[in-house]
C-alpha cells in the first residue's frame, strides 16, 4: 500500500537528525600543539646543601573548527603534554651536565609538591601530565589556550659536583616533548572527555605533534667551609725552655670538588716581626707553625709562598698544623696564650 507524502517526510526528517547525532563531520577539524617552554634556571647550586627548586611553563594552544554546522557543536577534548629524557635517555633522575662531564642530578614534576614525576608521552611509569578543554556550542571556529608549570627540583647530597654550569636539553619529538589528544565532537555538547588522550582511549578523533625542545640550567661555584679549628695546646712546660716541645691542631673543611685552596695561618695577635709570641700579660714565649711533621715548612699567609695547599673532594678534608715551642729563655711561671686567624683562599 503506498506511503502517504508526510510520513516520507518524517522519514527524511529522522534520518537527516540521526546523521546529525552520528559524531565527527568530515569538514570539522581540532588540533592542539605545543606553543612554547621557557627554560628551567636552577640558579647556583651549592653541594653541600639543602635542594634547590625552580620552575618553568609549557603553553599550548587547541583551536576547533566546525565547518558550515560547528557552531551545533562541542568538543570534550583530553590532551597529554609529555616531557622528555635526558640526553642519556633517563627519566628518573634526569641529569644535567657541566664542562667536566660532570652530571647533575635534577627532576621534573607535574605537581609543586614535587611527588610525581613528569614522564613523556606513552611512558607507563612515569607519566605525562593530563589536561581537558571543552568546545562550547554557538562559536566557531574557537581557539583555547593554557599553560602548565614544570616544578623542578635538584636534590641534596651531590657533594661531589664540581663548579660550572650544567645545562640538559629535552628534546623535541612525538614521544619525548609532546602532545597527544584525543576528542569527542558532540551535537549540542551532549558529550563525555576521552578517558585517555592516546589511541585507545575513547574519542572519535585524535592525535598526536612534537613539541620544541627545552633547556635545563643550573651552577655551581667553588666553595669552601671552615668547620673547626681545634685549639693548639703544648700543655704544662718547664719555665726553663730548654728542650723543644711538639704538639699539633687540626683544622677541618669542606671544597667544593676540584676546587683548589689555600689555607694561611696569620702571625697572630702579639708577634713581633715574624715570630710568633704566646703571653701571660706579663711576659712572652716564641712559638711556630708548620705544614709538615719534620716541621721545616713554616706556615704562613703569603699566597703561593708559605701556605697549605690542596683540592677539594666535596667531602671533609683535614688538615694538621704542626706547631712547636723551641728552646728559648727562661720565662715566669703563667698561662701563655695567642690568637691565629685561618684564612682559606679558593
Amino acid at each position: 500500500m503506498p506511503v502517504p507524502h508526510a510520513v516520507k517526510w518524517l522519514a527524511v526528517i529522522v534520518i537527516a537528525l540521526a546523521a546529525l547525532l552520528a559524531g565527527p563531520r568530515a569538514e570539522a577539524t581540532t588540533t592542539c600543539t605545543i606553543t612554547g617552554i621557557t627554560t628551567l634556571a636552577f640558579g647556583p647550586v651549592d653541594p653541600t646543601s639543602g635542594t634547590v627548586d625552580g620552575t618553568a611553563t609549557i603553553d599550548y594552544s587547541c583551536t576547533y573548527s566546525g565547518g558550515l554546522l560547528g557552531g551545533l557543536y562541542g568538543v570534550y577534548l583530553t590532551g597529554c603534554i609529555g616531557l622528555a629524557p635526558d640526553d642519556l635517555g633517563n627519566v628518573s633522575p634526569r641529569t644535567a651536565i657541566n664542562g667536566n662531564s660532570d652530571r647533575m642530578q635534577y627532576q621534573l614534576y607535574k605537581d609543586s609538591p614535587r611527588s610525581n614525576v613528569w614522564g613523556p608521552i606513552g611512558n607507563a611509569t612515569y607519566t605525562p601530565l593530563t589536561f581537558q578543554l571543552t568546545f562550547t556550542i554557538l562559536s566557531n571556529p574557537q581557539t583555547r589556550t593554557g599553560s602548565v608549570t614544570v616544578y623542578g627540583r635538584v636534590p641534596a647530597g651531590q657533594s661531589t659536583l664540581s663548579s660550572g654550569t650544567y645545562s640538559g636539553t629535552l628534546a623535541g619529538g612525538l614521544n619525548a616533548n609532546g602532545l597527544a589528544y584525543r576528542y569527542n565532537e558532540v551535537l549540542l555538547s551532549l558529550g563525555t572527555y576521552p578517558a585517555s588522550c592516546q589511541s585507545g582511549g575513547g574519542g572519535g578523533g585524535g592525535a598526536s605533534g612534537a613539541g620544541p625542545s627545552s633547556t635545563v640550567t643550573a651552577s655551581v661555584s667553588n666553595l669552601c667551609t671552615l668547620a673547626t679549628a681545634s685549639d693548639l695546646n703544648f700543655g704544662s712546660v718547664s719555665g726553663l725552655l730548654q728542650t723543644n716541645t711538639d704538639q699539633t691542631s687540626l683544622l677541618r673543611m669542606t671544597c667544593t670538588n676540584r676546587a683548589a685552596y689555600q689555607v694561611g695561618l696569620d702571625n697572630g695577635q702579639n708577634a713581633s716581626g715574624t715570630t710568633r709570641r704566646m703571653t701571660s700579660g706579663a711576659g712572652f714565649v716564641n712559638y711556630e707553625l708548620y705544614r709538615d711533621t719534620q716541621r721545616t715548612l713554616r706556615w704562613g699567609e703569603s699566597l703561593n709562598v708559605d701556605t697549605a695547599t690542596g683540592t677539594g673532594s666535596g667531602a671533609e678534608q683535614t688538615l694538621t698544623v704542626y706547631g712547636r715551642l723551641p728552646m728559648q729563655a727562661a720565662v715566669g711561671a703563667g698561662v701563655y696564650s695567642d690568637v691565629v686567624k685561618v684564612t682559606v683562599t679558593y
